[in-house]
Order: structure tokens, then C-alpha cells, then sequence
């Protein structure tokens, strides 16, 4: 007869996961050791990223959330009301992107359809009341002039608590990955909530600025040249190279600047006006620092873009996200993009699983690391910029700059054509 283990195994924690896109939060979970115990997710190729790398996780049927009662969902899980974990997904973030509000001014926010799927969420947390509630998205959902979401969010917990007498208290949190290892600035709001009405207490940074900081003990940023160095290859493949009106222009800006580089303000020549294109606008990446936040929606002439003068594969997207090398995403290089852009990096996503372990269920957990990528040495130096082609030289004047947040290009269009119905 066999002793007795000293040390009792624990079951695993069970994840329910909404929204899962191509795994990136549950990949963290897992590493955190979260069971992810069902996966609804209606994109079919992030579905088939799922099934080619996860083929345990169970995907739901139906495909869309607002088909699928969250009883049938439980029941797919193989748990009942009150014994799931961990409730953990980001809806999708179109309606409140800061973007958005920067061209359009008052965008419709909670009243876009788009806008539905956080009430998808907060109602499973209704029917499910999990233990712990972990919703991910993008800062602009707690946008401090356009606050409705984060109303929404604490009136359906407020309610929730009055009619199941519990205790949730939600916390919204904004964090960097960078701060944390992954060779990323991506800002985005993490919403968690415990049903005994604990706390979460916001992980200690471990890393920032290029050197680090000595007084707060912070490890350097991992940067780009961290996660891709090592596929810095001079040939680039076709569906990589850089088309649309501004292709050319792309060689004329030095690492880690954008467009504004050929603004009043800066080195380049005045092609633009000051802010009057978003950000990622003809954004490079810098080797030295770590990457701009990658997006999901990326039109020929947004960055970042390799230093290289060309798009990233999908592999360095992969890289900058910290997805493991094993790890395929299915898809044309379009969807691709799409999923990896959408994703949680799965680096953060198991130090929020390991804190969530500790400090609601009182488990003793290590932090792997497993994510994060390897130090580079010897950074080559920057690639040489070219001159502006005679093409673009044409566009040299006096631009008027952005007038401001919410008064971007479709929100004055909207503005003018106002006016002129009202004179008539």
C-alpha cells in the first residue's frame, strides 16, 4: 500500500473564458496553473489558432455569446453556479478606443451594438458569480471625460451584489506591460473583482526606462531588439513591403519617431500638421526601447513598423506579444495581424493569474518568467534614414495643427455639415 503524499495535490483552478481570441490571457492563466475549462470565441480563425495549439480547451457552441445562455456555458464547463474560479475575457474595445474620440469627437460609445458584448459579459457574471471576475481592455474604457462603461460596470455590480448577496467591489486598473517584461508599451484596463470583496493589490513594476532605475531596483525594458534581434534578415518577403501613398516616405523618418517627425517640431521637413494624424501613423520601432503598442486594425500606413522600412511578420508580432515560438496563429497575414494585435500578452497575463492565485486564494505560487524574452547585446546602430523624395517635397508648407481631442478630422466634418443644415 502506498504512503500518503506529504504534500496534498490541489485540483487545478477552473477559467471560464470569454471573448478568448487567440488565447493570449489564457495562455498566461495556464502557465499561472488556471485550468481554462471552456473557450467561447466566435472568429473562426482565432477558433482554429485555439484548436491548433490548445486542442484540450473545449470551444463552445454556438460560436456567439449572445446564442449561448450562460447555463448551457456552465454545463460545458462542468461546473454550477457559484463554483467557477476564475470569469476572465476582453470584450471587444471599438467603441471605447481614445482614438476614436480623437477624430470623432462624441463617439457613441455604450450606445455603438459593438458595445454590447461588456453587457454579455456582466451578465454571465450574474448567472456564473465566479470567485474571481478579470474583464480586459483598453484604456479609453475608463476615458475620465467618458466614463459610461465603467457606470455600466459598477451599477451591474452593485445590482448583482443586492439580488445574490455578495460582495464584489470591481477595481480598474491601468497597467503597462512594459512595466512587467514584455518588450511592449501597451496601456490597457484590467477590471477585477473578488465575490468576498478582497482587494487586489496591483503587482510591484519590475521594469522601466532604458537602464533601469536603481533607487526602485527596476530591471531595464525589454525592447524590440530583445524579442526580434535575432530575425533581423535583409531579405524581406513580399507580402511584407510597405505600400499605399506614404511607402515612400517611410525610409525619410529615423527609428522611433512617426510622421511627426516631418512636422513643424521636429527634424524633418513640414509635410504635416501637428497631431494631425494618429500616432501609429508612419511609426517605427526603436531597438533600443521596446515596441509601440501593436494594433489589431492596421491600414497600409500604420506602424509600428520594422526599422527595417517594412511591416513586422508574424512571427516578430508574435515575439512582441510574447507568444511562444510553438505557438501558431492561423490565417491569412491580415487576421493574423488581427489576432495577435487583439491579444493579451500572455506574459502579463500569468502575472496577473499568479497574484489573482495568491492573493484571493491564498496559494503558495511562483512566477515563472517562461514568457519573457532573452537580453541582446551589442545593439547595431540605427539604420540610416534617406532623403524625401521629390514627390513628397511637393507637400512642404505652413499645416494647421490638431485643434485638440475631439475635434479630430470626422468630428469638425460632422461639425460643418451641422452648421450648414442649420442656415438652411
Amino acid at each position: 500500500m502506498k504512503a500518503k503524499s506529504k504534500r496534498e495535490r490541489r485540483p487545478p483552478l477552473k477559467a471560464l473564458s470569454l471573448f478568448t481570441g487567440a488565447g493570449g490571457l489564457d495562455l498566461g492563466l495556464e502557465k499561472a496553473g488556471f485550468r481554462v475549462s471552456l473557450c467561447i470565441e466566435s472568429d473562426p480563425y482565432a477558433r482554429a489558432s485555439l484548436a491548433a495549439n490548445r486542442p484540450r480547451w473545449k470551444l463552445a457552441e454556438p460560436l456567439e455569446i449572445e446564442h449561448l445562455p450562460p447555463s448551457k456555458a456552465l454545463k460545458l464547463a462542468g461546473v454550477k453556479r457559484r463554483q467557477l474560479d476564475l470569469l476572465a475575457g476582453g470584450p471587444p474595445c471599438q467603441p471605447f478606443s481614445v482614438a476614436g474620440y480623437w477624430a470623432d469627437g462624441d463617439s457613441r460609445r455604450m450606445k455603438d451594438p459593438r458595445a454590447q458584448t461588456l453587457r454579455h459579459f456582466l451578465a454571465y457574471v450574474e448567472h456564473v458569480l465566479p470567485r474571481v471576475v478579470l474583464i480586459e481592455n483598453v484604456k479609453g474604457i475608463a476615458f475620465s471625460n467618458k466614463s459610461e462603461a465603467v457606470r455600466l460596470i459598477r451599477r451591474r455590480f452593485n445590482h448583482i451584489n443586492r439580488a445574490w448577496d455578495t460582495k464584489y467591489r470591481p477595481q480598474f486598473l491601468v497597467l503597462n506591460a512594459a512595466n512587467y517584461g514584455v518588450p511592449q508599451y501597451r496601456e490597457r484596463v484590467f477590471v477585477i473583482a473578488d465575490r468576498g470583496g478582497r482587494q487586489f493589490q496591483i503587482p510591484l513594476t519590475t521594469h522601466g526606462g532604458p537602464t533601469g532605475d536603481s533607487r526602485d531596483a527596476l530591471e531595464p525594458f525589454h525592447t524590440a531588439w530583445d524579442a526580434i534581434g535575432d530575425l533581423d534578415g535583409r531579405k524581406v518577403a513580399r507580402h511584407l513591403k510597405t505600400t499605399g501613398k506614404w511607402a515612400k516616405l517611410l525610409p525619410s523618418i529615423p527609428e522611433g519617431q512617426n510622421y511627426l517627425w516631418h512636422t513643424r517640431k521636429r527634424g524633418g521637413l513640414r509635410i504635416f500638421g501637428w497631431r494631425t494624424k494618429y500616432w501609429s501613423f508612419l511609426l517605427k520601432l526603436n531597438k533600443k526601447q521596446p515596441s509601440w503598442t501593436l494594433q489589431a486594425q492596421a491600414g497600409p500606413a500604420t506602424g509600428p513598423f520594422h526599422w527595417r522600412n517594412r511591416r513586422l511578420s508574424t512571427r516578430e508580432l508574435c515575439r512582441i506579444q510574447t507568444f511562444p515560438d510553438s505557438y501558431r496563429i492561423v490565417g491569412s497575414y491580415r487576421t493574423a495581424s488581427q489576432q495577435i494585435g487583439n491579444a493579451v500578452p500572455p506574459l502579463l497575463g500569468e502575472l496577473l493569474g499568479v497574484e489573482i492565485r495568491r492573493q484571493f486564494f491564498g496559494h503558495r505560487v511562483r512566477y515563472s518568467g517562461g514568457f519573457v524574452p532573452t537580453k541582446r547585446r551589442k545593439i547595431p546602430p540605427k539604420q540610416r534614414t534617406r532623403a524625401v523624395s521629390d514627390a513628397f517635397r511637393k507637400l512642404v508648407g505652413r499645416h494647421k495643427d490638431h485643434p485638440g481631442n475631439g475635434h479630430g478630422p470626422r468630428a469638425s466634418k460632422r461639425a460643418n455639415v451641422g452648421r450648414r443644415t442649420k442656415r438652411k
